[in-house]
């Protein structure tokens, strides 16, 4: 695992094994280099034909003109400025292209606590790797760079709390991360609710787990209904970070379904490929509530996890069954394959009855958000203007490319059904629209409440890219630790 650490230290000085220099597009190196040694790599990167391009990364051996052996430059584009979101990705490449190596100093500019915070995240999230389940049949490759050193202050508080923020951060995305790469035989909901427990260890959270038999005494229909085709039995867990004089109270829900094959509306073999990725929400709603609790937030969080295994075994629920749902509303179910929805339903009638100040969802949802909006933007829906306007900003904040979108009055039509309250799906038209219509149905008009479909993503089955590996990404971990931090600063008033 990579070690991030501060470093006031001169950067051709420090005793590395490798230095990382941002340059810009003209070759421009840092003024903190000497004015000799940065005309000479000027001159080498040109005839190397580096052109500075954002995240290009050139490897130039130093010859003496540092205490490290080897220089690294990372393109920063045209702006010698970049923004955070742009550092995270520049740090990313430049963590990437020091696998193997011991020890690093990575200089970007001027050490701002804003810099300071993108750049270890940008390490951090660049260097994660998944290796849990490797056996003796995987080719060795090369370790992550063990310690990297980010220029910055360590005696000045501003810079050292930039440092822990980022550190806690990113260990909560690539905890996330790693919850969703875990085969599915690994972790079945009684695993998951274990992985809840374990997470919060030594920190002021409590959890209760409400096992199959809690389940049926409380009349958890949904998550039930689902959750009975399978031989692993469904949990549902609450997460509780209360501390003293806190600010509001934000409640997070995130779809716990390990396994998805579809129940009896069987998903085709190739999409079964990467359904264990369908708890990708619950897996946000675990590390960010542990994240909130380490970063000692003065906000009420509560977190509910509705996880189930969505079997066609021989007690599945059927389409055309009736189900009611926590609270008493009643569901057709004509497809068994639109199930997030009848869990995630059950546990946002619970999270509002202990009226929360904001309720956030996160799910893997639809194939539809991945229709349209692609596989690297998730949709924020919410039951008001201000409410979803202010979650996407949110969202822009913590760095994760998010877009709001509404929920028509025509989409609930879609979900009217002749024998129950209401049914689970639609006509086929809008899904991500006409789902969001569904969860609505089940938070009280009163209560501030956002939908963010994470489908697409929420797991990565391209090449890596940024900072996003491929697998699992830990979507929306980052703006739900961002919302609660806005709500202890009053921003979602």
């Amino acid at each position: 695992m990579t070690s991030v650490k501060l470093s006031n230290a001169d950067p051709v000085s420090l005793e590395v094994d490798a230095l990382v220099l941002g340059i810009t597009e003209d070759l421009t190196l840092p003024s903190v280099v000497p004015a000799a040694t940065r005309s000479l790599l000027h001159d080498i990167l040109e005839t190397l034909g580096a052109k500075g391009k954002r995240g290009e990364i050139t490897k130039v051996p130093s010859g003496g003109l540092a205490i490290a052996p080897l220089i690294v430059t990372v393109g920063l584009g045209e702006n010698a400025e970049p923004d955070a979101e742009q550092t995270r990705r520049i740090a990313a490449a430049a963590a990437k292209a020091l696998d193997g190596t011991r020890s690093a100093l990575i200089h970007l500019g001027e050490a701002t606590p804003e810099r300071i915070e993108a750049t270890a995240t940008g390490v951090l999230l660049g260097a994660y790797r998944f290796t849990a389940f490797q056996g003796a049949g995987t080719k060795a490759s090369p370790k992550a760079v063990a310690t990297v050193h980010v220029s910055g202050n360590p005696a000045n508080k501003a810079d050292a709390a930039a440092l822990q923020r980022a550190k806690i951060v990113a260990e909560a995305v690539n905890a996330a991360r790693d919850l969703v790469n875990t085969p599915p035989s690994a972790l079945p909901p009684e695993e998951l609710a274990h992985a809840a427990i374990d997470a919060v260890q030594q920190l002021p959270v409590t959890v209760e787990v409400w096992d199959e038999d809690h389940l049926a005494e409380d009349d958890f229909g949904g998550i039930l209904a689902v959750g009975q085709g399978s031989a692993n039995p469904p949990r549902l867990i609450r997460m509780e970070y209360a501390p003293k004089k806190a600010k509001g109270t934000l409640a997070l829900v995130g779809k716990g379904v390990t396994f998805d094959s579809g129940g009896l509306s069987l998903k085709p073999p190739k999409a079964m490929e990467t359904m264990k990725c369908d708890m990708s929400g619950a897996a946000a709603v675990i590390c960010a509530v542990t994240a909130i609790a380490r970063l000692g937030l003065k906000v009420n969080v509560v977190g509910w996890i509705p996880t189930v295994e969505n079997m066609p075994g021989g007690h599945a629920q059927r389409p055309g069954d009736v189900i009611t749902i926590y609270g008493g509303r009643t569901v057709e179910v004509l497809n068994t394959d639109a199930e997030g929805r009848l869990i995630l339903a059950d546990a946002l009638v619970r999270a509002a009855e202990e009226e929360p100040d904001l309720i956030v969802d996160a799910a893997t949802l639809t194939g539809a958000a991945v229709v349209a909006l692609g596989d690297r933007t998730s949709g924020v829906m919410a039951n008001g203007d201000d409410v979803r306007v202010a979650v996407w900003e949110s969202s822009q904040r913590a760095g994760e490319v998010m877009w709001h979108l509404p929920i028509p009055e025509e989409s609930r039509g879609t979900l009217d059904s002749h024998v129950a309250d209401i049914k689970n799906i639609g006509d086929g038209k809008g899904g991500m629209l006409s789902a969001a219509a569904f969860l609505r149905e089940f938070v009280p008009a009163e209560r501030r409440w956002a939908h963010l479909d994470i489908a697409g993503p929420a797991f990565n089955e391209g090449a890596p890219y940024g900072y996003t590996p491929k697998g699992g990404t830990g979507a929306a971990v980052r703006t739900f630790i961002q919302l609660a931090e806005d709500l202890a600063a009053g921003r979602l008033d």
